[in-house]
Order: C-alpha cells, then structure tokens, then sequence
C-alpha cells in the first residue's frame, strides 16, 4: 500500500496533500475520513437509520403511525372540540377562560353562586348585553352534556338525516330556520341524548391512553422479570416458571368481578386490576432472550473483567433482547385497548357515564332502532385496532435482522 504522509505536530492544517488519502486506505486514528460530517450526539446510528428506512418502506404501516398519531394528538385537545363551555369569553372588558376554570354565574352578571350554564339562553343574554361574545369549540357538548331541545325522541338520528318537518318544533323554539339552524349533532345521540361524536372522540383518548399506560406498565414488570429469570437460570428459573404457571391458571375474568363487586370501579382501580395478569405475556421472549445471550462470548469476558450482574444486565443483554420485544408492543397495545373496550361492553369496566367505546357499543346492541349507535362504535375500534396492527407489521419489518443486515 502506498505510503501516506500523515500531518506532524506544527504542521500546516491547509496541505490538500496530507489529507488525501487513496482508495480503500483508513484514515489516521480519531480523524474522519475526507467530507465525512462526524456524527452528533443525538444523530442515529447506521443501525437505526436502517431500521428508520424498513419501517418508512412498509407504506401501509408507516401511513397507519401517522394517522393513528393524528388521531391521538386530536383527541388530546378534545376539550378544545367538543365541550358545553367557550374556548373564551369576553365580558366587559376582562377575558375568561371557562375550558380551563370554573366560573360562577354571578361573574357575568347572574343570581346564583354555582357555576355557570353557558348553554342558557338568559346567560348569553346577560354577556351579549354588556357587549361580550364567546368562543365555541366546533362541538357544542361534552361527552356528559344532554341536549335537552332533541328534534326526535333520543336515540335521536344525525341533524342531517332529519327533515325540516322533524325540526320544526324544536326551531320555531329556539327561533332559528330550520335544521340548519339548530346545534347539530353529526352523529347523533345515545339514548340518553348525549352526543356521540363528543364521546367518540373523548372515548378514543381514554381508550389509547388506558392501552398505552397498560402497555408501557406491564412491559417494564414483564421485562424485569424475564431478564432475572433468564440472567440467573437456575432455581431462579425455575420457581419463578412455576408461580408464573399458577398465576396464569387462575381465571382472571372472575377475579375482575369479584374485585370490581368490592372496589368502586375506575381508571386506576381497573389499571391495577389488569395489571395483575398482563405482566406476563413478555416474561417468556425475554427470558428467552437473555438465557441466550447470557452465554456469549462478550457477556463471558465482561464479567471475567468484574462488571457487576445489574450493568451486564441493562447495558449489555437488554439492549438485545429489546429488539424482539419492541416489535410485540403495539400488539400488546391494541390488545390492552381491546380488553378495555370488552369489559365496558360488558359493564365491569369504566364508571357509568364516563366516555368508552365499549359503552358505545352496548348501547348500539340495545337499540337496534338506532343502527348509527352500533356502527359508530363498531367503525371505530375496527379502523382503531387496524391502524395498531398495520404499525406493529412496519416495526416488526423495521426489526427484523434479515432486512436489517441485509
């Protein structure tokens, strides 16, 4: 190979010559190679940037991520779309902000101390005549608001599948023309005259969000678990395999209800309850995983050379064994919110009242009279678990080592 000269100490750093180096030669130690831009600290590895490029090469997942995450970011502003209070309110002179405080009536000129109904025609008349106005989200209703002036008995159908005879009544009292008039209800109420698309879009984010602390919680208890039982072998292994094999033998179902019978049923209550079981379902691929790698050659020389059993554990086997559990996370995910969904279906889940796709659901096999109830909900965890497991699909591809090493 031929010789390269190489920059001496005091040397001239503008040389072209000295940093030319021939095709196929490396460069000196600690230099990078001719327009090589070092890499910064939070920049991807090679690595990652390929499994970025496989997970972006599968379109059908990659536009499922975006639109799932669409949805979730929308719905966490859902105060902001749907709500039976102003995003803002002007009155003489000073500015409220009723999504974020309650404000009693008498702020706005009224008689009573509670809070304030800003759905009341007399509440309105008293702002409009100090030259105040409001700001409306796009949907005036919560999620628990019933909208008493319904143009039909509830279930009442979609406003846009009313016609202007059904209307009629309910517009000649508000003193508005027609349908178009009116607060429309796009997809129309429960039976109970609340808004269905209000508590969609509140029950899609309490369902992800339930799936994703479920998710995250359990995996990192399933994870633990199966690196001790994989890392140590052993008796560890084994009575840990045991006890695992007995807790998944009881029947979790009945448990719920005898649980859920004793304790007011809740967020976290129901959390905690679920927890209790959905540890386990990565306990095995972990301790596969680490029971594999425990042998390796570079695992053997680190701890020849004294590291401690916790730093060969997380920074040394983990990181491997992340890679196979990565992949079934959004399968965990979409199973979390499916179980969250069934339960409610079932009346064991979420309070009475609170917003929940199961609840949707029953609902819609309680009134058969009412096919926009059953097929709201229906459409709406469908497209839901279809957007998880297409994203799951795209991770598994972006993981996999025979495109990742390819």
């Amino acid at each position: 190979m031929e010789n390269v000269p190489l920059l001496q100490p005091g040397e001239p750093t503008d040389v072209p010559a000295a940093r030319e180096l021939p095709h196929g030669a490396l460069p000196p130690p600690g230099e990078n190679p001719p327009g090589h831009k070092p890499r910064g600290r939070f920049d991807l590895s090679p690595l990652n940037r390929r499994r970025v490029a496989n997970f972006r090469a599968n379109g059908r997942g990659y536009w499922s991520f975006l639109v799932f995450m669409v949805l979730f970011v929308v719905s966490l502003g859902a105060e902001f779309i749907a709500n039976d209070k102003p995003i803002l309110v002007s009155y003489e002179g000073h500015y409220y902000v009723p999504v974020f405080r309650a404000y009693p009536e008498t702020t706005f000129g009224g008689d009573f101390e509670t809070d304030a109904d800003y759905r009341d025609p007399y509440l309105q008349k008293l702002i409009a005549e100090k030259g105040g106005w409001m700001v409306w989200p796009p949907i005036r209703y919560s999620y628990s608001t019933h909208n008493l002036d319904l143009p039909t008995p509830a279930p009442s159908p979609p406003t846009w599948m009313l016609t202007e005879d059904q209307c009629k009544t309910v517009a000649e009292k508000k003193g508005v023309a027609g349908c178009a008039g009116l607060e429309w209800n796009w997809l129309g109420t429960d039976d109970q005259g609340r808004d269905v698309l209000a508590r969609l879009i509140y029950g899609f984010r309490i369902s992800v969000l339930f799936g994703l602390t479920l998710t995250i919680v359990s995996s990192v208890v399933g994870v633990a678990a199966g690196a001790v039982q994989g890392y140590f072998g052993g008796w560890v292994d084994l009575l840990f395999q045991r006890f695992i094999e007995i807790w998944t033998a009881i029947p979790s179902l009945y448990l719920l209800l005898i649980i859920s019978s004793v304790l007011v049923p809740g967020f976290w209550v129901l959390l905690g309850i679920l927890l209790l079981f959905s540890w386990v379902s990565l306990v095995g691929l972990v301790r596969a995983e680490f029971l594999r790698a425990r042998n390796f050659e570079y695992v053997q020389a680190a701890r020849a050379l004294g590291v401690g059993n916790f730093t060969l554990m997380t920074r040394h086997i983990l990181p491997n064994a992340m890679v196979a559990t990565l992949t079934m996370l959004p399968f965990i995910l979409s199973s979390s919110v499916m179980t969250l969904t069934a339960l409610d279906f079932l009346g064991f889940g979420l309070p009475p009242g609170s917003p929940s796709l199961g609840e949707l659901l029953s609902q819609g096999k309680n009134n058969i009279q009412a096919p926009w109830l059953g097929l709201t909900g229906f459409f709406t965890v469908a497209v839901m678990l279809s957007l998880l497991i297409f994203t799951g699909e795209a991770v598994r591809d972006a993981f996999d080592p025979r495109k990742t090493f390819a």
